[in-house]
């Protein structure tokens, strides 16, 4: 989750405006580094780079972050924060059912994919391969996911009365499902670039999904 602002209203009108411009600073920072590790890749990247980027000196950027590895790990929390985000609020805007659950599905391709492609290089792409802490965080935060959309799935089919054939299938579907969208947004997004045809792509995706859900409850499943 993005560090959260830190806020006091009994500092001075001088250390506000201080603390502002720390928070500029740093956010600033992060989206230099965001844009270079998506366009030349974490590790053709350096900390001068990102300096330059961000048109403050090297020194000022190792007062906000310890090394890069800190500046991957911090994006990798807020990129995480966000995906959580969006696919949870479209699911809750659409009560909590299967007509919900499919639409946080077109919103990852159609929203998340299309609008921070370059948020979906640092989490899909540039953050596979590296230290044992940075893979740690990753299998976090895929793992949260995979809870978010286990949760949502058992939600929506208990709403409508459904059971699954076996215990262990809603958790295979989650885990299928994570899987699924990450594999399709890295071939389509960075193997093939075909981001113009995501949403016809991530339709497909989704549907295909769909049919693999009714086909693990004891009911067929109408959405």
């Amino acid at each position: 989750m993005p560090a959260k602002k830190l806020k006091n209203k009994n500092l001075s009108p001088s250390a506000l405006r201080r603390q502002r411009e720390r928070e500029y600073r740093y956010q600033t920072i992060l989206t230099a580094a965001e844009s270079l590790f998506a366009k030349k890749g974490y590790h053709k990247t350096s900390m001068e780079q990102i300096a330059n980027a961000s048109e403050i000196s090297v020194g000022a950027v190792y007062f906000y972050f310890k090394n890069k590895e800190d500046l991957l790990i911090r994006l990798m929390d807020e990129i995480g924060y966000l995906l959580r985000k969006t696919l949870a609020s479209v699911f809750k805007k659409n009560g909590a059912t299967m007509e919900g659950f499919k639409l946080a599905g077109y919103a990852f391709f159609e929203d998340f994919c299309v609008n921070y492609s370059e948020k979906c290089a640092i989490i899909f792409r540039e953050s596979t391969g590296q230290s044992p802490l940075v893979e740690q965080l990753r299998k976090t935060i895929f793992d949260k996911c995979t809870g978010d959309v286990l949760n949502a799935l058992l939600s929506a089919t208990r709403k409508k009365g459904l059971t699954f054939k076996n215990e262990i299938s809603s958790e295979v579907i989650s885990v299928s499902i994570m899987g699924i969208y990450e594999r399709v947004a890295y071939q389509y997004l960075f193997w093939q670039d075909q981001s113009q045809e995501l949403t016809i792509i991530g339709r497909n995706a989704v549907d295909f999904i769909l049919g693999g859900i009714n086909n693990l409850i004891n009911e067929s499943l109408s959405i």
